[in-house]
């Protein structure tokens, strides 16, 4: 992969991972949260800002009269065996016992704020894709449905666990799923809190292409020479999709509140039910062997 700065100004990420691959137009960018494989504050406030550099550099090259360098978005983990295992239980379980409303509030804006942005390409001429190579569950599988498509590796599964402790996904779950399967379907995805094998949701149309178990990067570039060839085809079918059935800023938001009340309401079984899975999500944290290239830093975020 080649080197190229898309943002000269903030090159350290503490939570991201990049890097660039000239030949394509192609940023890779894994998520790499600490202290769990979910969505921390500070790797959604490393998205906003790297969503923002891609904006800002893509503009400049447009006002400059050159072809954007970069025209694909690949978000991947760099956690082995996990995409992402949701929102921050921990972050839940403090605001919900100490009934800080909003500080909740602020983080579900936050990660709308950063699954609008990627909903929307960052409003510029670029096509996101969703690499999953491990268990997307809750808002990790939010994100992936915020992206144009899903690549994902056959065992990999996905799917909605929080009916476990009375709650539902509020990032965004309805909003992107209704526009790709039925109504009806929501529903009993959400209300069933089933797990599902990435094959069966290949089936429904929700992820977009399939592939073997470790070969999701090289499905990917290949996809993305498909890409290059339909490009003209694929933007138009994506505007009219969107000018058709759209997703709104102020829906995804209005939805968030209704998540926020509903987690202020859980009782304290509820909250014991949230902490063992949190345990759980620690369990699958512990140091894997990497697949991408070793970080240069560790993050701060604790959890009692």
């Amino acid at each position: 992969m080649g080197k190229y700065s898309i943002d000269p100004s903030a090159q350290f990420y503490s939570q991201l991972i990049t890097e660039y691959e000239d030949k394509e137009r192609a940023m890779w960018c894994y998520a790499n949260p600490s202290p769990r494989p979910c969505f921390t504050k500070g790797l959604l406030d490393d998205l906003l800002r790297y969503y923002g550099a891609i904006e800002h550099n893509i503009k400049n090259d447009l006002r400059s009269g050159i072809s954007p360098k970069i025209k694909y978005l690949i978000l991947g983990s760099h956690t082995p065996g996990v995409f992402s295992l949701g929102g921050d239980l921990c972050l839940f379980i403090e605001c919900i016992k100490e009934n800080d409303r909003d500080r909740l509030y602020d983080y579900m804006r936050l990660s709308i704020d950063v699954l609008y942005r990627t909903y929307i390409n960052m409003d510029v001429p670029i096509s996101t894709i969703a690499l999953i190579r491990g268990n997307a569950l809750g808002a990790g599988f939010e994100g992936a449905l915020s992206c144009d498509y899903i690549v994902a590796e056959k065992s990999v599964q996905l799917g909605f666990p929080e009916v476990l402790f009375n709650m539902f996904p509020g990032m965004g779950a309805y909003s992107f799923l209704s526009r790709r399967i039925s109504p009806v379907e929501v529903d009993r995805m959400i209300l069933s809190g089933r797990i599902y094998a990435a094959e069966e949701l290949y089936e429904m149309g929700i992820i977009d292409v399939l592939c073997e178990d470790g070969e999701g990067v090289s499905k990917v570039r290949k996809f993305l020479k498909t890409l290059n060839k339909t490009e003209n085809t694929r933007k138009s079918l994506f505007e009219v999709k969107r000018r058709v059935n759209p997703v709104s800023k102020s829906e995804l938001i209005d939805i968030g509140n209704i998540w926020v009340d509903t987690a202020m309401r859980l009782t304290s079984r509820e909250l014991k039910i949230m902490e063992r899975l949190m345990r759980s999500q620690d369990r699958l944290a512990k140091p894997q062997a990497e697949f991408v290239r070793n970080p240069k830093n560790s993050a701060t975020d604790t959890c009692p």
